[in-house]
């Protein structure tokens, strides 16, 4: 019996076109994949740095009696104006709590400025609770620990299996 080679086509751009679209569905699923796990990782960050966040400013001679998660702030409108990862209450005081995975300098300036925003929200509302504030990271650049601390703001750190406090030398009231 003899064989017959039959020469090989070559790729079209039909085939190429489809591998592509194949690729890119693929990439699509991946990334939710990975958006969710680092959600997940945010939740984890949150939930560490919560679980006895009262006990530890409590240490620093804050009484709070209130702790909330995933707080939103909305305006009239009902959109939202800002959302806060912990708040920490009381009658005299206000704690905002913004907590990532990775703390970037970028993110204590956002968060500086979300506090500004609280700050006319509270006084609108006749709110004259003082607002004080932290950030925490499971990781935290330098650079943006050093400017939360000169900028008056605690910063949380996780060194292992326990919450530490670093307390600025000036705490900025909002």
């Amino acid at each position: 019996m003899a064989r017959t080679c039959e020469p090989q086509r070559g790729l079209t751009f039909d085939d190429v076109w489809a591998a592509l679209m194949e690729l890119r569905e693929s990439q699509k699923k991946t990334d939710r994949q990975i958006g969710r796990l680092g959600s997940r990782l945010g939740d984890l960050i949150e939930h560490l740095t919560a679980s006895n966040i009262i006990e530890k400013f409590k240490e620093l001679n804050y009484e709070f009696n209130h702790i909330s998660r995933n707080h939103k702030l909305k305006g009239p409108d009902n959109r939202i104006l800002a959302e806060i990862d912990i708040l920490l209450e009381n009658g005299d005081y206000a704690m905002v709590v913004e907590v990532k995975s990775l703390l970037t300098l970028t993110d204590v300036k956002e968060h500086m400025k979300r506090l500004e925003t609280l700050r006319r929200y509270a006084d609108i509302h006749n709110d004259r609770r003082k607002y004080i504030s932290s950030v925490s990271g499971a990781l935290i650049e330098e650079n943006a620990r050093d400017f939360a601390l000169d900028q008056g703001i605690y910063v949380l750190e996780h060194p292992g299996d326990t919450l530490q406090i670093l307390s600025p030398e000036k705490v900025r009231i909002w």
